[in-house]
């Protein structure tokens, strides 16, 4: 487990009791948030970047004061990249240590695991990871992509540039299985065609044969939905065996912390769409990049996993600020309809879906980091609501 530990939540006011379910409302110096994130297990390249996002938000807020005076903390913890144990940690976060809020997960598995309890306990959940749609709860807000936003540009794309037929890999879980069926519609509309589909299981460590079936298919487009390690073990082995001289990747769920662990010149000219990438020009995100950099060092990538994790620890102060009191019907409340600024411009949060409409980007893998070949300006998500 991370040992890291925040500040305790100060007394709250004795009998006062807010409208969150039993909880008192939060009337001592100190707000925690609750961080639930993996830093072992597999994906710990997708928790370090929430926390830099996380961190620099915290450090920004109490270095302006606080939220209404409040100094904030997050208490960190890590699920272990495992859904039975992000449920354990949520339930000690929420019951041992009061907090208003919690931050994580990665995986859609250990965010569903985790939805009953927070429910439950009636805490939000403040999701900042791209994910398959379809999570809508009064307490869980979505601060990163669905799938229109990350496929509905990034397909057609492809298509214009490499070819229409179409090979999808992905890992063998909801997230993968999920966008490969929304690309399978789009490509279906565009008149291409997908000429292989398959998933894998975690910890595979030799994908020779995968190669092979996707070189024999005939496919110009490859759709890579696989994460983490694994999906860094392929694009090795697919560059060494020479696949990525006959495909196109479609990278989805692209984090510029791959480029360094493909090796020096590899995984180069794969296409992405992503709200955000460091080597914009944009005045906003050159800011951002610097104030990161101060922190963590000139050596460590800045993905879009730490500006939407950086956003939705902003968009809490901004909700709690508007709402004018700190408890956990008050943060909902506020973050309802919630405007609000990010280091790529404006952002909104749905009012009744709570996912958030952004701005968007065409980028393409180049030298050590991402190269922003189209802004695609802002695309409201189709979030699945039902």
């Amino acid at each position: 487990m991370l040992t890291r530990r925040g500040f305790v939540a100060g007394a709250t006011a004795t009998g006062a009791l807010a409208a969150t379910g039993g909880f008192p409302a939060i009337a001592a110096s100190t707000i925690t948030i609750g961080a639930v994130q993996p830093f072992s297990g597999g994906l710990e390249l997708f928790g370090n970047q929430a926390k830099l996002g996380l961190d620099l938000a915290v450090k920004e807020i109490n270095a302006a004061g606080g939220i209404m005076g409040h100094k904030v903390e997050v208490k960190y913890e890590d699920n272990k990249t495992d859904p039975k144990t992000s449920v354990e940690r949520t339930t000690s976060l929420i019951r041992r240590d009061k907090v208003l809020a919690l931050s994580g997960p990665i995986t859609s598995s250990a965010r569903d695991a985790m939805a009953p309890t927070v429910k439950r306990l009636k805490t939000p959940l403040l999701y900042a990871t791209n994910y398959e749609g379809g999570a809508c709860d009064r307490y869980l807000f979505s601060f990163n992509t669905v799938p229109n936003q990350e496929l509905e540009k990034l397909l057609p794309a492809m298509q214009e540039r490499a070819g229409t037929s179409y090979y999808m890999f992905g890992a063998d879980y909801v997230w993968p299985q999920k966008m490969f069926e929304a690309a399978e519609k789009i490509v279906d509309g565009m008149g291409g065609k997908t000429v292989g589909k398959e998933f894998t299981p975690w910890g595979v460590k030799e994908f020779a044969p995968v190669v092979r079936r996707i070189k024999d298919s005939g496919a110009k487009v490859l759709v890579f939905a696989l994460p983490g390690a694994d999906g860094i073990t392929f694009v090795k082995q697919a560059e060494d065996l020479g696949l990525l001289k006959d495909v196109t990747v479609a990278f989805l769920g692209f984090a510029e912390t791959y480029l360094g662990a493909f090796g020096a010149g590899k995984g180069q000219n794969m296409w992405v769409t992503v709200p955000f990438a460091a080597s914009s020009d944009e005045p906003g995100v050159k800011d951002f990049v610097a104030r990161i950099r101060a922190e963590a060092g000139d050596g460590v990538p800045i993905s879009h996993y730490v500006m939407t994790h950086y956003n939705s620890m902003m968009a809490l102060k901004g909700a709690l600020e508007k709402a004018g009191k700190v408890d956990k019907e008050a943060l909902i409340d506020g973050l309802e309809g919630l405007a609000f600024d990010t280091p790529t411009g404006s952002a909104a949060i749905g009012a009744a879906d709570h996912h958030v409409t952004m701005n968007m980007y065409l980028a393409k893998t180049e030298g050590d980091g991402l190269k922003i070949v189209e802004p695609l300006g802002r695309l409201a998500p189709k979030a699945g609501c039902g």
